[in-house]
């Protein structure tokens, strides 16, 4: 097994199942990925994506195992093509999607797993998840783009702490620094970031689409600039039809029945 796809209440998951190696990537596994990823996001009946691992691990990065050979020989991998090659395209996928995408992080998300799942736009827990920049640890830098999101979510002090020191932070850590959004039980683990997901899906799909571009440029753009681009996402998201279904919806002081267009 690579990668498992199903699609369940407008909600595409994508299931990482590698468990007898704790779901890392090798290249079939990343190019299968980043295939199904995109085939997600590109997909208008699909309004939500989930990115899970099988098994007790999320997702353990790079399998530094497959590679074995390599290294006892004494020759290591170009890892910067690795990352132009696999891992960078597929974060790229994620943050361009224009629907929401969430980790459910059911167990350790290590190496480039971690940055996966920093990556998506919402992250929830099992209790005994963890998030683990194991770069330092092999002599590495974190990549696909760990330090950037790290930076975005608890500063530049902390994101140093925690890249430079490699060390294994619980889920409830992750919480309390903002790096996971809900942490609940492994026994309500899944119901839960099904519940999260059908929500996101039922959302008014384009807006949540344009909230997402304007949160992937903000830090970049200097408030005037900011309120340009708002002005041009705000004129699109009002001719949309949710956005009329909305408005009827508050008026007859009842429940929006959003369709996504």
């Amino acid at each position: 097994m690579g990668v498992g796809y199903s699609i369940e209440s407008a909600v595409g998951i994508v299931v990482l199942d590698r468990p007898d190696v704790l779901n890392s990537f090798d290249d079939a596994m990343g190019s299968e990925a980043l295939h199904v990823i995109s085939e997600a996001a590109a997909d208008e009946a699909i309004r939500c994506i989930v990115i899970t691992g099988a098994g007790r691990a999320f997702c353990a990065g790079e399998d530094l195992g497959a590679l074995a050979d390599q290294y006892e020989r004494g020759e290591a991998p170009d890892l910067g093509e690795t990352l132009i090659k696999r891992y960078n395209p597929m974060i790229r996928a994620i943050r361009s999607a224009p629907k929401p995408v969430i980790a459910a992080v059911n167990g350790v998300a290590a190496g480039a797993g971690a940055s996966l799942a920093l990556a998506c736009d919402v992250r929830i827990a099992s209790a005994h998840a963890k998030l683990v920049l194991a770069f330092v640890n092999a002599g590495l830098v974190p990549d696909s783009g760990a330090i950037w999101f790290l930076t975005q979510m608890v500063g530049s002090a902390r994101a140093w702490q925690l890249a430079s020191t490699g060390r294994p932070v619980a889920a409830d850590e992750a919480a309390s620094l903002g790096l996971f959004d809900r942490v609940v039980d492994a026994s309500s683990f899944d119901e839960t970031w099904r519940a999260a997901a059908r929500d996101l899906a039922s959302g008014p799909t384009q807006a949540l689409a344009l909230i997402k571009r304007l949160v992937n440029n903000a830090a970049d753009l200097s408030l005037d600039e900011h309120l340009d681009i708002e002005v041009e996402a705000q004129s699109t998201a009002g001719r949309t039809a949710d956005h009329l279904e909305g408005v009827r919806a508050f008026l007859a002081k009842r429940p929006p029945d959003f369709r996504g267009r």
